[in-house]
């Protein structure tokens, strides 16, 4: 290794599982979670999984399963133990005790990669803003001092204790950041009523699961795009023209199991972008095993920011990695979704949606006509409403 390479911090995970799920299920989290380490920079040396009907109020997991943490964390000098749930602020006091090194729970993490991928001043405001707000109920007398990085003098009142200057400094940076934050948000909103009344076209989905790389393939453009979770954190919005049909669309952050609900709040104007749109584009990864979770979630999180039942065009990426398990002709026992061929799988979803659907690989670039074809028809729906006198506008977009 060179002087110039950094050595990537050494990371365990730690998870439980608790009633109605399954050591399946935690292990996909636990891949979701080692894939985040990874994202943030670190090296997922082994996991820890307990099956708990209730997770230990003081220290997550038992005793007994801490002490079997313990022994691994000093014997190999581990970094960093990942939990993957949101722990409080006791139980990060009371682990930290016991094992002796970091402690992160799965909303820090990704609070810290959305801080590492953050490259815009108004990007770099919102996450700011979520970390104060998930720090300022976990400040121990243990914590750094935000007075020597702000100059103390002033700041400290007669009788105050560190902890209670710290958190004061916090609270009034939140307030500052809030300020900050409504200043750019009416920006953007003055800058999206400058867009006219063209239609809006948004693309939505889990993270990672190719919607940066389907936005370059439409608009020919280059945003950001890459095998990482939160490649994009910033709502990139370009104009498209598809059969002399003009709209609007952008490529907004990707949704997660368990987005910290600071992030959610802070990032909500960024959102607008999708609460907004006329159409939403949700990209999905078929190829992922839990995708059938991944659509959900991203349900539940437009339902949280008030930008359901729009006019959806579901899109069922990455068809060229989807695998599945061939079902021993001999086993009568009824066939999961592992075993279904991607036809199989494509009739499933096309009988039941409710939705226009499509299957694609924007990587290999497979059906992209097909996709383009069903967009323009859901654009010229609301164009034509919007516009009922512009029919010269349109054209076969098979010509």
């Amino acid at each position: 290794m060179t002087n110039t390479e950094t050595q990537k911090e050494t990371a365990i995970l730690i998870g439980v599982i608790s009633r109605n799920e399954t050591p399946e299920l935690i292990n996909e989290y636990l891949d979701e979670l080692a894939f985040l380490a990874e994202t943030a920079g670190a090296e997922t040396q082994k996991r820890f999984i307990q099956k708990l009907d209730m997770r230990d109020s003081k220290t997550f997991v038992g005793s007994g399963k801490l002490l079997e943490i313990q022994d691994y964390i000093n014997e190999n000098k581990i970094d960093i133990a990942i939990f993957d749930d949101e722990l409080t602020p006791s139980q990060i006091r009371n682990i930290e005790r016991s094992l002796k090194c970091r402690i992160l729970d799965r909303n820090n993490l990704i609070l810290d990669i959305f801080a590492k991928r953050a490259r815009t001043a108004h990007a770099k405001t919102q996450v700011e803003l979520a970390q104060y707000q998930y720090l300022l109920p976990r400040l121990t007398r243990m914590w750094t001092h935000l007075e020597r990085q702000r100059g103390g003098i002033g700041l400290r009142g007669p009788g105050e204790t560190e902890i209670e200057t710290d958190r004061r400094i916090i609270r009034d940076r939140i307030s500052l950041l809030k300020k900050k934050l409504v200043k750019i948000d009416k920006q953007k909103a003055t800058q999206r009523k400058n867009r006219g009344k063209m239609v809006q076209v948004a693309l939505v989905g889990y993270t990672n699961v190719g919607k940066s790389t389907i936005m370059n393939m439409l608009s020919k453009s280059e945003v950001f795009a890459e095998n990482k979770l939160f490649a994009t954190l910033d709502t990139t919005v370009r104009k498209m023209v598809i059969g002399n049909l003009p709209f609007l669309l952008s490529d907004t952050v990707g949704f997660i199991r368990k987005l910290p609900h600071d992030l959610v709040e802070s990032f909500k104007s960024t959102l607008d972008e999708v609460r907004e749109s006329d159409v939403l584009v949700h990209v999905v990864d078929i190829s992922h095993p839990g995708f059938e979770e991944q659509i959900d979630v991203v349900k539940e999180t437009l339902a949280d920011i008030d930008a359901n039942g729009k006019p959806t065009i579901m899109i069922f990426n990455k068809i060229d990695a989807y695998t599945f398990i061939e079902k021993d002709p001999d086993d009568l026992s009824p066939a999961t979704k592992e075993n279904l061929a991607l036809d199989d799988l494509k009739n499933t979803w096309m009988a039941n949606a409710n939705t226009p659907a499509l299957f694609i690989s924007a990587k290999k670039r497979e059906n992209i006509e097909e996709f383009r074809k069903i967009l323009y028809d859901e654009v010229k729906k609301i164009h034509t409403h919007r516009y009922p006198y512009n029919d010269f506008l349109y054209q076969d977009v098979s010509e």
